[in-house]
């Protein structure tokens, strides 16, 4: 059974979609903990109340990135994780941490990558006057919002979207294709070749 720890720093809406999927589909898959950079972030309380073990890292309490990046390798490290998922975390995460997890980490990003890395994800498509918007799972590598896409959902641009709307609409995707994408990772149903992600001969895909 493999180990999942997810990182947050907020109301941790995805994690409440990935820690939903894993009972409800009885993965082959424990989350072992859930970990912040925030002591108030909310979704600690909903892990708690879950059962699963929660841990906070304050980056405040950190001089530099390195020094915050390797307390946080040290207590993730102590799950022996297999997976590491991130669900709204809100840190840049230094090539040393990506090195020691490399091949485990994903994240969820609310843009159709490679477009609009970073934040203000949905202001910027709206003011480039995108027709249509949405979110990608992929493995994290060095280089931020980058690394080969595991999966992505489509919302179309609605022409009274505000960011707001439109994010909504996106968040409800996210809600979908990350626990797929997780499961796919707990079947050990991915590979990379030639820097794609491919899904294994018989895996059900769902049309986003």
């Amino acid at each position: 059974m493999k180990s999942i720890v997810i990182l947050i720093s907020g109301r941790g809406s995805n994690l409440r979609s990935l820690v939903q999927a894993c009972a409800a589909q009885a993965w082959p898959a424990r989350i072992a903990a859930v970990v912040s950079n925030r002591p108030d972030a909310a979704g600690l309380e909903f892990a708690r109340e879950c059962g699963i073990a929660t841990r906070i890292v304050n980056h405040r309490e950190f001089a530099t990135r390195e020094a915050f990046d390797a307390a946080l390798a040290e207590t993730i490290a102590s799950y022996a994780p297999d997976i590491l998922a991130l669900a709204g975390f809100m840190r840049i995460l230094g090539a040393d941490f990506v090195r020691r997890f490399a091949g485990r980490i994903v994240n969820i990003h609310p843009s159709l990558l490679p477009a609009f890395t970073g934040l203000h994800t949905h202001q910027r498509a709206l003011q480039a006057g995108c027709k249509v918007a949405g979110a990608t799972v992929h493995f994290v590598t060095h280089e931020v919002d980058h690394g080969p896409i595991i999966a992505q959902a489509v919302v179309p641009v609605l022409p009274d979207d505000t960011e707001e709307t439109l994010a909504q609409r996106v968040l409800a995707r996210e809600h979908l294709i990350y626990p797929m994408a997780l499961a796919w990772l707990v079947r050990d149903a991915l590979y990379i070749e030639n820097g794609s992600v491919r899904v294994a001969t018989g895996e059900a895909q769902w049309l986003l």
